[in-house]
């Protein structure tokens, strides 16, 4: 879907550079941008291997084993029904402690880990459950102290204060994630009503439908 996206930009551009006559300046700019993607690459490689070396260090020294105690009761709350010494609990609790540290490339394979375990636990291989929309939409949303990429993207394209969105970050993140928790709990309360309100139809009735 993102191609497709991107196709349609570019060709749209094309077609308006030509209606415009202005065909002779993509060339140049399609040269000029890619000489500043290369330009702004090269300029993460040392920011970001600083911050991962950072966050390496914290999941070295066991810093992040004491965000997910302090998380453990909020993901019990989150994630009725599970198990708190299932395999799918600490996967989950790994990657929240991960995106809290703003440790994506960590966060992404304990989420599909907690993916994997909690379809063990699924009644209905082909429908997702509660506890699977609640993890994808938290994970999606996620709160984050230290936004690790946008820093580093800042400082490799000249900002003179990169660091100085972190706080507006956390009040953004913190913004969707609660958003995101509300919206949850409101469709789980939902579904569940809705469940329960249904009525069985009457054996005669299915019946008579097989038939």
């Amino acid at each position: 879907m993102v191609n497709l996206l991107w196709v349609g930009m570019i060709t749209i551009a094309i077609i308006f550079a030509g209606l415009n006559g202005n065909m002779e300046m993509i060339t140049p700019i399609i040269f000029a941008s890619a000489e500043n993607a290369v330009s702004v690459v090269f300029g993460l490689i040392s920011i970001m291997t600083f911050w991962l070396g950072i966050m390496k260090i914290i999941e070295k020294s066991g810093f992040i084993h004491i965000v997910i105690f302090l998380l453990k009761p909020l993901a019990y709350w989150l994630f009725p029904g599970i198990p708190r010494n299932h395999k799918a609990m600490n996967a989950m609790l790994m990657n929240m402690g991960a995106n809290l540290l703003g440790m994506g490339n960590a966060a992404t394979p304990f989420g599909i880990k907690a993916m994997e375990k909690l379809q063990t636990l699924n009644d209905k291989p082909d429908t997702a459950t509660a506890n699977m929309c609640t993890l994808l939409a938290l994970n999606t949303s996620s709160l984050t102290l230290i936004p690790t990429t946008i820093i580093a993207l800042r400082a490799a394209t000249g900002a003179l204060n990169p660091g100085d969105i972190i706080g507006t970050t956390i009040i953004a993140t913190f913004t969707s994630s609660l958003t995101a928790i509300a919206c949850d709990r409101i469709f789980r309360h939902y579904y569940s009503w809705k469940d329960k309100t249904r009525t069985p139809l009457p054996k005669t009735i299915k019946a008579a439908k097989r038939n």
